[in-house]
C-alpha cells in the first residue's frame, strides 16, 4: 500500500518532410483534477480553500473562457462539500496555460495542501493541417487503430515507457531515489515528401475540384529516378459541409476502372512481343465495332487505317482493343504475363499500411473471364488499380524501364542523427525491352506535342516538354450500371516531364459528378498537371543560361536588429561597417551596398513603452519575437526571412496575451 509504479511516457518522435520541415509533433496537455479530500485542503475548516476560491474561480475563468466565475465557484464548492476525491476540472490544458494555472492561487502550494492533480498527456498536431494530412495519418492512443505513416512507423515513433518506483511519505508519494526505468523516447521520421511541391499540389488539386463541382481527386508526383513519392494529395467532398478535406486515401488506396491512361500496358505488351511497331497500320472502323454482342468505339467518330502511334495519341479505344484481341484473345497467359511483370496484380510496396490498394486484375482462370474481357482490358475497363499503380509503371517508362517501389520514408533519425537511411528499390530492372521503351516515350511525347493529340490543347504551350497520356472513364452512379443509371467520369493525366531527361512524373485522377462543367481527361485533369509542373520545374528543374556576365550588385539591403549581431555577423564575412550611433541604443538599421555598411540606432525599439505594439517591420524573426514576449503579446508566424506585416498596427494600444500575426517574406 506504500509502494507503487507509476509510468514515466516516453515522448511520440516526430515526422518531418525531405526539406526539414515538422509535419507531425508531439506537444504536451493535460486534465486537470482537484481531490478536494487532500488532507492538507480540509484541515482547519479548509481555510485554504474557502479564502482562495473566489480570486480562483476569476482566474479559471479569465484562462479558459468557457465559464463565468460563478459558475467555476458554484461547481467547485459543491465537490468540496461532496468531498469529491478526483474532480474534472478541465480537459487538454496547453503547456502555456498549464504553466499559467501553476501560478495561480492555491495551485501554486504542494499537491496536498492544494488537492491539485495534472495528468500529463500527448497531444498529436499537424502543423501544416490538411498538408498530406491523410498520409501522414492519425495517432490514436490506441496505435491499433492509427492511419497513414503513424501506424506504419508506429513500432519506431511510439519509443519505450519507463517506470519509476513511488513510496508514500508524509501524505503524498514521492520518487524512490535510484528506483528509476528512463524512457527510450521514439525516433523521428523522415518522409520523402517536399512541402513546396505538396503545397502546390493540394492548392491546384482544391481549385480544380471547387471549379468543376468534382466529387474527389489525387495529385501524386515521384521521383522519376529513385521512386520517392514528393507529393500526395487526396481531397473529397464533405457532403454535410460542401467542403473539401483528405477523407480517403485515393491516390494509394482506392482502385478504380482507369480508362484510357491503361492503354500504355497494351502498347508496352505489343512492342515488346514484337507483334507491331508505332508504324503499324490498324483500322479503326470508323471508330465502331462490336466485340462478341458488345459495342466499342471511340469519343471522336470516323477514323479509319491510321499507325500505331496516331492510335495512342488520339487514344483510339477501337484500335486498342482489335490489337489485343488479334493477339491475345488465343493466349491470354501471355497477356496476363506482361500485368505481371508490370506489377499491376500485387500491391505496389508502398510503405504506408492504411491504403491497402489491392488492384483487381482476372486472370484466365478467373470463372469471370470472357470473350469480351482482353479487347475491355486493352482500352482501361475490367480491371480496377489505383492511381499509384499506373503512375508507377510510368514512371519505370521515363526511367527507361526500370520500375522502382514507390517509397514515402528515407531516413529515421535519433536525437537529431540519422540512423537509418532507406535507399531506392528496383522491383523490376527492365519491364520491356529498349526498342519498345524507345517507342512507348516517343507516343507518350505525341500525346501533348502532335497538333491531334488529346492533350495538345492544354498542355503544349510550355518552355517544356511534358509527355504523358490522357483518359476519361466511364462510371456508374450508385453501382446502377452503365446504362441505366447516370453516368459519371473519372479524368486522368498521368506522365513525366521534361520529356528528354524526365526528372519528375505524376498522376493527376479526378472523380466527377454527373453535374460538373467539364469531364475530359485533359481539361480537367491534364490543367492541373500542367500548372503544378509549371511550378516544379521553374523551382527545381530550370537553370538560368550560363556564360552571362555578372553585372556588380548595385542594390541596397535595408535590415532591422540588434546592433552587436550585426558587427559580429560583417566581421565575420568582411563587409567594412560604421556605427554612427555607437553609445545610442541596442537596436539598429543596417543599410549594406555591397560590402559596405552603415549603423544607426532604431529609437522607436529602444524607447520602451509598455503598452504600445512595436514597429516589427525589417526585423528577423528571432529578434520580433524578443521584442513581443518582452510585452507580453503572442505572436503566430506564416513565412521566412524578415518581417513584412503586422497584424496589430506599431503604436496601437494592446492588451497582455493578445495575438498578434506576423507575416514574413
Amino acid at each position: 500500500m506504500q509502494l507503487r509504479y507509476v509510468p514515466v511516457l516516453a515522448e511520440r518522435g516526430s515526422i518531418y518532410s525531405e526539406d526539414g520541415n515538422l509535419l507531425s509533433t508531439s506537444v504536451p496537455v493535460y486534465d486537470v483534477y482537484v481531490d478536494f479530500g487532500a488532507e492538507g485542503l480540509r484541515e482547519k475548516g479548509g481555510y485554504r480553500f474557502k479564502d482562495t476560491v473566489q480570486i480562483l474561480s476569476d482566474s479559471l475563468s479569465w484562462l479558459f473562457g468557457d465559464r463565468a466565475p460563478e459558475t467555476y465557484k458554484h461547481d467547485m464548492e459543491q465537490a468540496y462539500q461532496q468531498n469529491v476525491r478526483y474532480y474534472l476540472l478541465k480537459r487538454k490544458v496547453s503547456f502555456d496555460q498549464y504553466k499559467r494555472l501553476r501560478n495561480f492561487p492555491l495551485v501554486r502550494i504542494n499537491k496536498n495542501k492544494s488537492g491539485f492533480i495534472f495528468v500529463a498527456r500527448d497531444k498529436r498536431i499537424n502543423p501544416y493541417v490538411l498538408l498530406a494530412n491523410r498520409t501522414i495519418g492519425l495517432s490514436r492512443k490506441d496505435s491499433s487503430k492509427n492511419v497513414g505513416l503513424e501506424r506504419s512507423y508506429d513500432s519506431l515513433l511510439r519509443g519505450i515507457n519507463g517506470q519509476k518506483l513511488m513510496r508514500y511519505s508524509a501524505g503524498t508519494f514521492l520518487p524512490v531515489p535510484g528506483a528509476e526505468v528512463d524512457p527510450i523516447n521514439g525516433k523521428d521520421i523522415i518522409t520523402t515528401l517536399d512541402t513546396y511541391i505538396q503545397d502546390v499540389a493540394e492548392t491546384e488539386l482544391m481549385n480544380k475540384l471547387v471549379d468543376n463541382n468534382s466529387l474527389h481527386g489525387t495529385v501524386i508526383v515521384m521521383e522519376v529516378a529513385t521512386g520517392k513519392i514528393k507529393a500526395i494529395a487526396n481531397l473529397g467532398m464533405d457532403e454535410k459541409t460542401g467542403t473539401f478535406t483528405e477523407n480517403l486515401n485515393y491516390g494509394f488506396g482506392k482502385a478504380t476502372e482507369p480508362g484510357s491512361v491503361f492503354k500504355l500496358v497494351t502498347l508496352l505488351s505489343l512492342l515488346d512481343d514484337k507483334y507491331v511497331t508505332t508504324d503499324t497500320k490498324v483500322d479503326c472502323e470508323g471508330g465502331s465495332k462490336y466485340f462478341h454482342g458488345l459495342r466499342i468505339k471511340d469519343s471522336h467518330l470516323g477514323a479509319g487505317l491510321i499507325t500505331v502511334k496516331n492510335a495512342f495519341y488520339t487514344s483510339s479505344n477501337v484500335a486498342f482493343a482489335k490489337l489485343a484481341y488479334q493477339y491475345y484473345q488465343e493466349q491470354p497467359n501471355k497477356w496476363y504475363q506482361h500485368l505481371e511483370k508490370f506489377r499491376l496484380t500485387q500491391l505496389t510496396g508502398i510503405d504506408i499500411v492504411a491504403s491497402s490498394g489491392m488492384p483487381t486484375i482476372k486472370s484466365p482462370k478467373n470463372p469471370a473471364w470472357g470473350k469480351t474481357t482482353i479487347p475491355y482490358m486493352a482500352h482501361g475497363y475490367e480491371e480496377l488499380v489505383t492511381p499509384l499503380h499506373m503512375l508507377t509503371l510510368y514512371n519505370a517508362v521515363a526511367n527507361n524501364g526500370k520500375l522502382m517501389r514507390p517509397y514515402l520514408v528515407s531516413g529515421v533519425r535519433e536525437y537529431g542523427k540519422q540512423i537509418r537511411s532507406i535507399e531506392p528499390e528496383v522491383l523490376v530492372e527492365k519491364i520491356v525491352h529498349d526498342s519498345a521503351i524507345f517507342q512507348a516515350k516517343a507516343c507518350l511525347r505525341a500525346v501533348v506535342d502532335s497538333a491531334h493529340g488529346t492533350g495538345h490543347a492544354y498542355l503544349f504551350d510550355s518552355a517544356y516538354s511534358i509527355s504523358g497520356k490522357t483518359g476519361t472513364a466511364v462510371s456508374a452512379e450508385n453501382n446502377k450500371g452503365y446504362r441505366n443509371g447516370k453516368k459519371t467520369y473519372q479524368s486522368s493525366f498521368i506522365g513525366y516531364f521534361p520529356s528528354d531527361k524526365p526528372v519528375y512524373s505524376m498522376a493527376v485522377v479526378i472523380q466527377n459528378k454527373p453535374e460538373s462543367k467539364q469531364y475530359y481527361g485533359a481539361v480537367v485533369a491534364g490543367t492541373v498537371f500542367k500548372k503544378i509542373s509549371d511550378k516544379i520545374y521553374n523551382r527545381f528543374i530550370h537553370q538560368p543560361i550560363s556564360g552571362e556576365k555578372v553585372k556588380k550588385d548595385t542594390s541596397v539591403s535595408e535590415y532591422v536588429g540588434w546592433k552587436q549581431d550585426f558587427k559580429s555577423i560583417f566581421q565575420t564575412i568582411s563587409v567594412t561597417h560604421n556605427d554612427k550611433d555607437q553609445t545610442n541604443g541596442y537596436w539598429g538599421a543596417a543599410n549594406v551596398k555591397q560590402k559596405e555598411a552603415n549603423l544607426t540606432s532604431v529609437n522607436h525599439l529602444n524607447v520602451s513603452q509598455a503598452a504600445v505594439v512595436p514597429e516589427l517591420k525589417g526585423l528577423g524573426l528571432k529578434d520580433a519575437l524578443y521584442l513581443l514576449e518582452e510585452k507580453g503579446l503572442v505572436a503566430m508566424v506564416n513565412g521566412k526571412g524578415k518581417v513584412v506585416t503586422q497584424s496589430i498596427p506599431a503604436g496601437s494600444n494592446y492588451t497582455k496575451g493578445q495575438k498578434i500575426i506576423l507575416m514574413l517574406n
